[in-house]
């Protein structure tokens, strides 16, 4: 680990609530992501303003402008290389890239998913969990490879399901969660303490127990 921030870019298509959460972390000098950039494939995203309000530069690249994904990722590409980026963290990002985009920032890309991964991948999370009378459900942290929801798990918290609630109650409990998680797991990559190797999630020593939270 060293002393010098790397160079952040978050990827949001809505809200981002999540980036907020990131944003404040970030506002600690010490934290080792530097937020540099917050963009979104959606013209109306209300994150933007939110980045915006906080100093930080953002960009719209409209997915719908371009034909197919591949020119897509093309441009999002071109963007993060202007801009210098070093990691690329997806909060709340709803598009699906491409091979050639994930095998290029593989290591240095990261999402956050509304379930402990490796249940209840893609959308309607919440309604799977209830309809699957779990006792237990989440969120994860995890590297991004090609395929959805399926990269090595970088952090986890765990939210208990309360009995009768709706998946709206349990979306609520668990992005609070995710608020706590994503912090900690950005900051592990971002230092080196956490990173991908050989397929797997490597620590230094025990900086896993950052990103395991009950």
């Amino acid at each position: 680990m060293t002393g010098r921030r790397r160079r952040t870019a978050v990827l949001i298509s809505g809200r981002g609530s999540n980036m907020a959460a990131l944003l404040d972390a970030a506002a600690d000098p010490a934290y080792p992501a530097e937020i540099v950039l917050v963009l979104s494939n959606r013209p109306g995203a209300g994150g933007l303003a939110r980045a915006e309000a906080a100093g930080i530069p953002t960009r719209v690249i409209d997915h719908k402008a371009y034909d197919g994904r591949a020119a897509f990722d093309a441009a999002l590409d071109a963007a993060l290389e202007e801009a210098g980026i070093e990691l690329v963290v997806l909060a709340g990002f709803m598009r699906l890239l491409t091979p050639g985009f994930t095998e290029k920032w593989l290591g240095r890309m990261i999402n956050i998913h509304p379930s402990l991964l490796p249940a209840f991948k893609g959308v309607h999370v919440h309604e799977q969990a209830l309809a699957g009378g779990v006792r237990f459900s989440g969120c994860s942290v995890h590297f991004v490879t090609a395929d959805m929801d399926a990269g090595p798990i970088i952090g986890q918290a765990v939210v208990p399901v309360v009995p009768g609630e709706s998946p709206d109650d349990l979306a609520a409990r668990t992005l609070a969660a995710e608020h706590r998680l994503y912090p900690a797991a950005v900051a592990l990559v971002a230092s080196g303490e956490a990173a991908l190797a050989d397929g797997r999630t490597v620590y230094a020593g025990d900086a896993w127990t950052r990103v395991t939270l009950t």
